[in-house]
């Protein structure tokens, strides 16, 4: 039975969804599931915060060969270890990107290639329960293979007015461009709002309550706070457990709640 694949995205860049893909697997993980990050970012930026690093002595297999390949199955090669040191890491694994990935832009043309991810990870995550994508900040190609490949789509979002219009526009392009992507089954499964003052601004306040009245039930509880462990955490590729900064429980814990909202909110895959 394939993964679960959930496809994390935005329209604009800065609102941690690189953060939110690593640290939801990790909560996922340490439920006993089997969870893979596909990071289809050309950045790379999930990739070294699981303590993945590009070795030009020693090419590793990525994402990028595996879709330039076009050939069923193809990611198979490509997942690799968490090199995380905690228990849970073990039920997770990693397809990495680097910049390498921008040259599939050039083949946005060629007729099918939006179908190249889907194709790749038939057969290839069949040993995972859970698989989350992280994307580029943008509508393109990359992020359409990945909505290809998908079963559901998350949203993250600042409570920030340019944050909020990619939201918008992330809806509005999987609701209304899905059959285009022949991809019919694709939902939207949620919105997660990141990166929140705890001091509770009163502009950030009123900007919550937009997307809330925007995406009604759609967005997910609990709401994830900004905390000097999360950025300390991200800086240091480690994981929460091992990180020395402030605020490291409250964060575990508003993920560890996420990790059940998801459970509770996702499509089930036969």
């Amino acid at each position: 039975m394939a993964a679960r694949r959930t496809v994390v995205l935005n329209n604009r860049g800065g609102v941690g969804k690189s953060d939110v893909t690593v640290r939801l697997a990790a909560a996922l993980a340490k439920r006993r599931r089997r969870v893979g990050v596909l990071d289809f970012d050309p950045q790379g930026n999930a990739s070294r915060r699981c303590g993945w690093r590009y070795n030009e002595s020693a090419p590793q297999l990525t994402v990028s060969e595996a879709v330039k390949a076009d050939r069923v199955g193809a990611m198979a090669g490509v997942w690799t270890p968490v090199a995380w040191d905690v228990e849970y890491a073990q039920r997770m694994m990693l397809a990495p990107a680097w910049l390498e990935l921008e040259n599939r832009m050039s083949e946005a043309g060629v007729t099918g290639n939006h179908l190249r991810l889907a194709k790749a990870l038939q057969g290839a995550d069949d040993h995972l329960d859970d698989v989350l994508i992280d994307c580029p900040p943008s509508l393109f190609h990359l992020t359409q293979m990945a909505l290809a490949a998908g079963h559901q789509a998350l949203i993250v979002t600042e409570a920030e007015i340019d944050s909020i219009l990619g939201a918008k526009r992330v809806r509005d392009f999987v609701n209304e461009k899905r059959h285009l992507l022949h991809n019919d089954e694709l939902t939207l499964a949620g919105v997660v709002v990141n990166n929140l003052d705890p001091s509770g601004k009163a502009l950030e306040r009123e900007q919550l309550a937009s997307i809330r009245r925007i995406f009604g039930d759609l967005v997910w509880e609990p709401v994830i706070h900004r905390r000097a462990a999360l950025a300390t955490a991200d800086n240091q590729a480690l994981p929460l457990e091992l990180t020395k900064a402030s605020g490291v429980g409250p964060a575990r814990a508003a993920f560890e709640l996420l990790a059940e909202t998801y459970e509770k909110r996702s499509v089930t895959v036969a």
